[in-house]
């Protein structure tokens, strides 16, 4: 079953993605989390996969960002910035590219999202510059659907991290309000 093997390799991806360089990392993990490149994150919206199972494989994803963007610079909306990681792209990018539209079940689908925003609040408390960063963008990008759910993550954010760099607090202000590239 895809769900459960994606959920493994995020929740787990050492030694499975060992030996492999930073851009092979980004373009395989791009392949994996993008419709548009790959099959694999449509199980989400696939009623025929148990709920539990696309679940798991959404919070995996809290997982996978401690792995993934502690290795990956600080980026600030410049993820081709010249001594950037490859790996600055996908992390920057996963909570936009990932799909996590829901199926026809308007209950399933509530939760896939709730199950999103729940990550994302997580990954946005990462130590991890590049993980808040990430969890920010994709904040920006859910709240046309979830204003009060994503300004209140993001305030508590502003809040807690107001020695942050300048850059950040104020790509969270935009995010706030939904303005994210």
């Amino acid at each position: 079953m895809t769900a459960e093997y994606v959920s493994r390799i995020f929740e787990e991806p050492w030694p499975a993605l060992e030996g492999y360089s930073d851009a092979e990392l980004n373009m395989g993990l791009n392949y994996l989390i993008s419709p548009g490149l790959g099959e694999h994150m449509r199980c989400l919206d696939d009623p025929s996969v148990p709920l539990a199972a696309r679940l798991r494989c959404v919070q995996a994803c809290e997982c996978f960002a401690n792995y993934s963007c502690r290795a990956v610079l600080p980026i600030c909306r410049t993820v081709t910035s010249p001594g950037r990681s490859p790996l600055n792209a996908v992390c920057y990018m996963w909570w936009d590219i990932m799909p996590v539209y829901g199926d026809p079940r308007l209950e399933d689908r509530h939760a896939l999202h709730r199950a999103s925003l729940d990550a994302m609040a997580t990954v946005l408390d990462f130590e991890s510059l590049a993980c808040a960063e990430s969890a920010l963008h994709g904040l920006g990008h859910w709240h046309r659907a979830y204003p009060e759910r994503v300004e209140s993550l993001i305030d508590g954010f502003l809040a807690t991290h107001s020695d942050a760099r300048p850059e950040l607090l104020t790509y969270a202000r935009s995010a706030r309000y939904g303005c994210v590239l």
